[in-house]
């Protein structure tokens, strides 16, 4: 197994990445359901938790069926990253996640996300902050560095295992390719080897199909991947690759019928958490990738994302179980 702190998982954990706008407690749900190990909060900035904004406030929910869950947490200002651990911790997570990787302007270039990564000792001195706040476990994602010039991320690893965190994620680009070209895992492979490097290194970037993740885990040795984009509208990548982990071999996609549940569930999740109005609205932005492929996609999601009506929109998924539409991409 793997262990952070007292957070048992099991060999070769696939955790689900925090992503702005997508990773709430609807989506969680269905990931969750579909196999994630462990999953994190959408990154909340502690400059909106200290104002108390609402969003901010909001995105603290965690839910027991959920656990293990992390709160994600980002800023640039270490005191009060340290009082956000402090409040974090009051709604009840498992463990504090601190995002040195978010590579938007909005984030970065207000010196918090991967902006750190061109300030490792204040990176060093704000996760000793966050350590010190919290008597839960403290775990980091970032990447490999600023640019091809500064990939400093084995120096990161080791100063912050120091101050204390308890597992490592390395997303495999640097701030400057943003989501560009391909992930570069032989940094994060580096860490793994690290004899100094005690924590479990987890994996980011370009993971989309269990074959990927496979290949992945044997070339480069890390503890677990955690998956990010691939499992939006798509939460069966986490089954299809425990699967071909424990077998070899390839599990049959989902039904049309296994779609139509997990996007009612996530739908359904989604009235629930945001209330009718935001519910409808927030959810049109994932119609797509769950019927990505069916014979028939443009012309359901386009009916979906046209009304307003909840009892119509199970109307149409209703439809779309009885009309059966083969997979045709």
């Amino acid at each position: 197994m793997v262990h952070i702190r007292n957070i048992a998982l099991p060999d070769f954990p696939l955790l689900l990445a925090p992503m702005e706008d997508v990773s709430d407690p609807p989506f969680r749900a269905v990931c969750k359901q579909g196999g994630a190990d462990l999953m994190y909060t959408e990154f909340i900035s502690s400059e909106g938790l200290i104002r108390a904004a609402a969003k901010s406030r909001q995105k603290l929910d965690v839910f027991d069926y959920e656990r293990p869950i992390g709160i994600q947490l980002f800023g640039s200002d270490v005191a009060t990253m340290g009082e956000c651990a402090r409040l974090s911790t009051e709604a009840g997570p498992d463990l504090i996640d601190i995002n040195y990787g978010c590579p938007v302007k909005q984030v970065a270039c207000r010196g918090a996300g991967a902006a750190l990564l061109r300030d490792i000792p204040k990176m060093v001195e704000m996760t000793a902050a966050v350590v010190r706040a919290t008597h839960l476990p403290v775990t980091v994602k970032t990447r490999l560095g600023w640019d091809e010039d500064t990939k400093n991320v084995e120096e990161v690893a080791e100063r912050l295992q120091d101050v204390g965190i308890e597992a490592l994620t390395v997303h495999g680009r640097t701030r400057v390719q943003m989501y560009k070209g391909d992930a570069d895992w032989r940094l994060i492979a580096a860490i793994k080897n690290n004899p100094r490097i005690k924590i479990p290194i987890f994996g980011n970037g370009d993971i989309d199909s269990a074959q990927k993740a496979v290949e992945y885990k044997n070339r480069y040795g890390v503890d677990g991947i955690m998956i990010g984009r691939a499992a939006i509208g798509y939460p069966w990548i986490f089954r299809e690759v425990k699967h071909y982990v424990a077998t070899g071999e390839l599990l049959a996609p989902p039904t049309v019928e296994e779609r139509v549940q997990a996007c009612r569930m996530h739908f359904e999740k989604s009235l629930e958490w945001k209330g009718p109005r935001a519910g409808v609205f927030e959810m049109r932005r994932h119609y797509a990738q769950y019927f990505r492929g069916l014979e028939g996609a443009r012309q359901w999601r386009s009916r979906l994302v046209d009304t307003n009506d909840p009892l119509e929109i199970h109307r149409i998924l209703d439809e779309i179980t009885a009309a059966e539409p083969v997979l045709v991409g």
